[in-house]
């Protein structure tokens, strides 16, 4: 149910063209515009579960969040990042986010 609360602040944000970005780049400024993350955000774990659920979504695959959590550790290891924030606590909590967002299915 969405609310009827006058917004408070809008921040506008202007990105270069995106050329040469990578997936991971066009998804984090997706979730920067969105506001689901702030730009100095350090555990982006939220870009690396949009991208697995976009697989999914292309393969027609249902996961589950221990299926979600196997795949962020694998993408974050791939990518060299840090392995922060890859609870399945965690993972659950930002899959609400999303899906109070509307961007994902239960």
């Amino acid at each position: 149910m969405v609310k009827d609360i006058p917004l408070g602040e809008i921040t506008l944000r202007k990105y270069e063209k995106p050329y040469d970005s990578s997936k991971r780049e066009l998804f984090r400024k997706v979730c920067l515009s969105l506001g689901m993350l702030q730009p100095g955000d350090s555990r982006d774990i939220l870009v690396d579960i949009l991208l697995i659920l976009e697989d999914a979504r292309k393969k027609k695959e249902w996961l589950t969040s221990v299926a979600i959590k196997e795949k962020v550790e694998a993408i974050r290891k791939q990518n060299s990042l840090e392995i922060k924030g890859i609870a399945e606590s965690n993972i659950r909590r930002q899959l609400k986010r999303l899906r109070d967002a509307m961007l994902a299915d239960k």
